[in-house]
């Protein structure tokens, strides 16, 4: 699965083909100084309802919305109370499940991130590993729901509240090593199909398979330190990796 991920300032840099100038023309407010800074704002500890970056195409362009972590279907009838709302999508299902099917075929989105986190359960607790790219970024497959806010007008730019879950399949070389999930990766072959092609869902699938096992063959991991465990810790020392 994936539960956990880091975006850094320079997670955007590491991944051209995907960000383009989105990233540029994106600003974030630095909570410590209340200062405004371009680009990204950076995460060690990305969890669950957090709002997260994500590029996704409308209208034939690419766009950088940050999104609920996760998924509140269109059909829900409150999106505060919607239970469950899931983080991930097994791609397994994902095309066919009545809680996917039509974000699946019409509402695709990438994740970027530097890595993720998995954890191994010790006798003496949970010991968090962080799986990345060495010297690279990784661009995770998810899919978005846009939930009409029954207290909005029609054209008010808040009516739509977006949510996304991540897509994960069956984990293989280091990702296998410490959970049998990992995400579903795309290379940069794979963006411009998996965000707006008109690929049948068979293909979409198929895509997927591939890419994910092409980046997975890359990726490392390691031991970091339990401070991962909460969510309250942020900072770039979460991914040092245990002495």
């Amino acid at each position: 699965m994936c539960g956990r991920f880091v975006v850094s300032d320079t997670t955007a840099d590491l991944l051209p083909e995907l960000m383009g100038e989105l990233a540029a023309r994106t600003e974030h407010v630095d909570e410590d100084t209340g200062e405004v800074h371009p680009g990204l704002a950076p995460s060690w500890n990305v969890a669950p309802t957090d709002p997260v970056y994500a590029v996704r195409q409308r209208h034939g362009e690419r766009e950088l919305p940050q999104i609920s972590w996760g998924f509140v279907p269109s059909w829900a009838k409150d999106f505060q109370k919607q239970r469950p709302k899931p983080i991930n999508a097994r791609i397994e299902t994902v095309a066919t499940s009545g809680m996917f099917k039509r974000a699946f075929a019409t509402n695709r989105c990438i994740v970027p991130a530097q890595g993720y986190y998995e954890w191994v359960v010790r006798e003496d607790g949970k010991e968090p590993h962080f799986v990345h790219e060495p010297g690279g970024a990784l661009a995770m497959a998810g899919v978005v729901s846009a939930w009409p806010d029954p207290t909005k007008p029609e054209g008010d730019p808040d009516k739509w509240r977006l949510s996304l879950a991540i897509i994960t399949r069956d984990a293989h070389v280091a990702p296998g090593e410490v959970h049998d999930r990992m995400p579903a990766f795309l290379t940069p072959d794979g963006y411009d199909d998996w965000l707006g092609g008109d690929l049948h869902s068979d293909d979409l699938l198929a895509l997927l398979d591939h890419e994910s096992l092409t980046v997975a063959a890359g990726l490392a991991q390691y031991e970091v330190s339990r401070s991962v465990n909460s969510v309250r810790n942020d900072g770039p020392q979460l991914i040092a990796p245990v002495a």
